[in-house]
């Protein structure tokens, strides 16, 4: 029989939103546990070079994510990592989520799960995974020294993976079906790199090769022409995929399938916020994930004190 344990807050999630939640949370003295089924920091972890935080001109997004845990668990807070949930009840009181070891009971929940990376839309992808294909550019990057590699995608993600990834490439090809996302700043550092070829208007049509990735199919949009490039590898940056299966029914989603909460991180739920990616809103950064995780963490702590 699973081990029952009372917690003020719980935050689903450790990435910025999630670890910045439970630094605020943990000061106001409330008993706080975070719950992460992977890695701690979520995508940032993985980030070679953050150069838009303040105060912090240029820094690793796993030495950024580990000073905030530090700083969080200074103040008493739990990171429990690599416990997958199995079950939540968020309209119950107190609240639920179960793990596979433990079940919580928490008198308020902020959900901070963020997104994950969309698969390649390939019915082959899955077999060249680990293969030439890959997802964490700061995990596999360096496989590829002298290597010629493709970047898909055309937002800030796949330019700064292609930033990064171009110091192990002897060639690297940026890939992307329609015009560039990212910004200016980090297109043109890309583009003034003569070992790097950007083909926009482009799909890649299919991957080929033997036990190994070879080489990819592509489609000049614009002119209809096919051809295939040898590559040696390709990492995926086409976007990414809102983490609110486990709570679909539980809380109300809003359009794009984020959770629906305002500014005030408030769900439809009294008692349960959302805080960075995985809420609804138009801006998306590490600042704002922060600010969530800030904003939720206060008004938890304060609904708690008005619940008595």
């Amino acid at each position: 029989m699973k081990e029952t344990k009372q917690k003020d807050i719980i935050i689903v999630g450790a990435g910025m939103a999630g670890l910045t939640a439970a630094l605020y949370a943990a000061r106001t003295n409330c008993s706080v546990l975070v719950l992460e089924n992977a890695i701690v920091g979520g995508q940032i972890a993985n980030a070679a070079g953050i150069e838009n935080y303040p105060g912090l001109p240029n820094v690793m997004g796993s030495t950024l994510i580990e000073t905030v845990q530090g700083q969080a668990e200074k103040y008493g807070a739990e990171v429990d990592e690599f416990d997958p949930i199995e079950r939540v009840d968020l309209a119950a009181q107190p609240k639920t989520v179960e793990t596979e070891s433990v079940i919580y009971e928490a008198k308020a929940v902020i959900i901070a799960t963020g997104m994950e990376r969309r698969k390649l839309p390939l019915p082959e992808a899955p077999r060249y995974e680990g293969r030439g294909v890959h997802y964490c550019e700061l995990c596999d990057g360096h496989l590829y020294e002298g290597k010629t590699i493709v970047v898909a995608g055309g937002g800030n993600a796949a330019v700064d993976a292609a930033n990064y990834l171009v110091r192990h490439a002897k060639h690297l090809y940026l890939i992307h079906r329609s015009a560039f996302r990212a910004d200016a700043a980090s297109v043109e550092r890309l583009r003034a790199n003569e070992n790097v070829t950007i083909l926009l208007e482009t799909e890649i049509k299919a991957l080929k090769g033997k036990g190994r990735l070879a080489s990819i199919t592509v489609l000049d949009k614009k002119t209809g022409e096919e051809r295939d490039i040898p590559v040696d590898g390709i990492f995926v940056n086409i976007g990414v995929v809102a983490q609110t299966k486990l709570f679909e029914g539980q809380v109300a989603l809003g359009e794009t399938g984020r959770i629906a909460a305002g500014e005030d991180c408030r769900t439809n739920v009294p008692g349960v916020f959302a805080a960075g990616d995985i809420r609804e809103k138009e801006v998306r950064q590490l600042t704002t994930a922060a600010s969530d995780g800030t904003t939720a963490a206060i008004l938890a702590a304060k609904y708690i004190e008005r619940e008595g």
